[in-house]
């Protein structure tokens, strides 16, 4: 028979030249979860992920940068799973609304921009993410990093971020207790320790730098949102 893909004859049970299987499994439960494993790469140690980036965050990233890149899961891929986890925790204990409120007038652009922001916080701190690593490359442009080595820094150790709020989310949600900015400071304290320990852990000045720059980013991209929103209302009136 021909190959489905390819149209190159069959022998056995996968196509030769481009690994097409000759006949194809009935999609069933055990197929979708099969998909859910690979598409999330759970297979490829997404737990085992977390246990590295929580016991040695600096040095395993240094080494999945420089030397072994099949142990950890894709850092985007994980920063956007760990984001989903912490949307979906944040949209079922509605933790967020209304946490934040810059104007009681609905019809102003920046009201909404901030609305959105801390509506799809995991989101918002991907974008936040590009301003904080402008920083870091400011700070630490001594050394021989580059923006994009510092985005996959950024993508491990925010998405660890994400996973702290997600339980601050559960367990506000289950005790009653805003957890929130507590965990909020738990988080900044674990990224500019992670930060530094990849930049160098041997000088406390790199574990200073990295706050500053989460600080900055964070600052950066607020005032960001703020012009965007003004500026808007300001040209449309």
């Amino acid at each position: 028979m021909n190959c489905k893909n390819c149209t190159n004859k069959i022998h056995g049970n996968f196509c030769t030249y481009c690994g097409n299987a000759a006949k194809l499994k009935r999609i069933d439960g055990h197929f979708v979860l099969h998909e859910i494993k690979h598409v999330l790469h759970f297979e490829k140690g997404f737990f085992f992920t977390i246990r590295e980036l929580l016991l040695r965050p600096g040095e395993c990233i240094r080494e999945y940068i420089s030397e072994n890149r099949s142990r950890l899961v894709k850092p985007i891929i994980f920063l956007i799973v760990t984001s989903l986890i912490y949307t979906l925790a944040e949209h079922f204990f509605h933790i967020e609304k209304g946490y934040f409120k810059i104007s009681d007038d609905k019809a102003l652009t920046v009201n909404a921009i901030s609305n959105w922001v801390h509506s799809h916080y995991g989101y918002s701190n991907v974008m936040m993410g590009l301003f904080i690593a402008c920083w870091l490359r400011i700070f630490f442009r001594k050394l021989d990093v580059n923006f994009f080595e510092i985005s996959i820094l950024l993508s491990f150790v925010m998405g660890i971020g994400m996973l702290f709020l997600t339980l601050a989310a559960m367990l506000s949600g289950t005790t009653g207790f805003n957890l929130m900015p507590a965990f909020s400071f738990i988080s900044f304290v674990y990224l500019s320790w992670s930060i530094g320990q990849f930049f160098d852990a041997k000088k406390w000045s790199s574990f200073i730098k990295a706050g500053a720059a989460y600080l900055l980013g964070f600052a950066t991209f607020s005032a960001c949102t703020l012009l965007v929103g003004f500026g808007y209302d300001a040209i449309m009136r």
